[in-house]
């Protein structure tokens, strides 16, 4: 049954309701979360251990690789829309007005590092 944290690999923003649907992000193996974003939120640069996969569900999703989260170089990701998240590569992403869910599948354990 899925479960609803904010744990292992997530961004612990409260403008992010995380739902764990399967595994566990906090242990090894294979894992898989949904992210519910609410409108207009801002989640800073941060890398995590895994390497990830991610399919926007719903909304839109402004996504882009970096140190830094500037508008410059962020790419619009509608529904049905398919990314990567490297290990260790720095990443950020915002929401417009519509909020935005996703997907995101990896092989844990995960953790969340703000780049600072």
């Amino acid at each position: 049954m899925p479960t609803k944290t904010a744990g292992a690999g997530t961004s612990e923003l409260p403008a992010v309701i995380t739902t764990v649907l399967f595994g566990d992000p906090s242990k090894p193996g294979l894992y898989t979360i949904e992210l519910k974003v609410a409108p207009n939120t801002v989640i800073q640069a941060h890398t995590h251990r895994d390497t990830r996969t991610a399919m926007v569900i719903s909304g839109l999703w402004y996504f882009a690789y970096g140190p830094k989260n500037e508008e410059i170089g962020l790419k619009v990701l509608p529904p049905g829309s398919f990314y990567t998240e490297p290990g260790g590569q720095p990443h950020f992403a915002r929401t417009g007005s519509e909020g935005a869910v996703l997907a995101i599948t990896g092989y844990g354990p995960s953790d969340t590092v703000y780049v600072k």
